[in-house]
């Protein structure tokens, strides 16, 4: 007689799976392996981070343009001519800082109370007429101060760098009769000028002056016009009916 309260024996499909079963069963592919080597760390831990790390802090927006420094222009201003004078005062002070480090030439020039010495400078149309005597370094321009004839600072620099050279921008008065050109052009002629009237009064400054270029006449003049064209260069619109 069979006993039916006996539990049936189990089958091979429930049978418990084996070590060896579970360590050769694949791994699904929508679940990534677990590296045996780093444990996972637990829910509790996961939370406490979280909840201790700050918060990002708000970034201000940028203003398009706060950088930019602010320009003003007056009105009746030309702002071509501005810079152009910006551009000058910056060439002259670099000069003049080349200069600071080079230590004055050493002349022999006659300061006998009826010394003179006359030269003339040219740049572009400009001609300028110049004559040296001892004085206390004024200087007279068509019957002028230097400050009231070139009043822009750059020109009255370039004008005195001659007798700076040589050391004597303090025993030495200028007398000038300048015409044709425009003021910058003048400025020109007067230096060069003062420079072949030192060499005048000491022929070996010639060597130092030519160096620095004083002696040089500046040959840079402005371009002629051309036939059939509105300028030196420019053309008329071009147009094709």
């Amino acid at each position: 007689m069979i006993d039916e309260s006996a539990e049936p024996p189990e089958s091979e499909e429930t049978a418990a799976p084996t070590p060896e079963a579970e360590a050769s069963a694949p791994v699904p592919a929508d679940e990534p392996a677990a590296d045996p080597a780093v444990p996972a760390p637990p829910a509790a831990l996961e939370e406490d981070i979280d909840d201790d790390a700050p918060a990002a802090p708000r970034v201000k927006p940028a203003i398009p343009g706060a950088d930019l420094e602010v320009d003003i222009v007056l009105e009746g201003a030309d702002p071509l001519a501005r810079e152009e004078q910006e551009e000058l005062d910056a060439a002259a002070a670099a000069a003049e800082e080349d200069r600071a480090d080079e230590q004055p030439v050493a002349a022999a020039i006659d300061l006998a109370a009826g010394a003179r010495y006359r030269a003339t400078g040219k740049r572009k149309t400009a001609v300028a007429r110049v004559i040296l005597r001892p004085g206390s370094g004024a200087y007279t321009v068509n019957g002028k101060t230097l400050d009231d004839y070139f009043p822009r600072p750059a020109l009255g620099r370039n004008i005195r760098q001659p007798l700076e050279t040589v050391g004597y921008e303090d025993r030495m008065d200028v007398v000038v009769r300048v015409h044709g050109g425009g003021v910058s052009a003048q400025a020109g002629a007067l230096r060069h000028g003062i420079s072949r009237a030192l060499l005048e009064a000491d022929p070996n400054l010639r060597g130092e002056l030519k160096r620095r270029g004083f002696l040089t006449r500046d040959p840079r003049v402005k371009e002629r016009k051309k036939a059939g064209l509105k300028k030196a260069r420019k053309r008329p619109q071009f147009s094709k009916r």
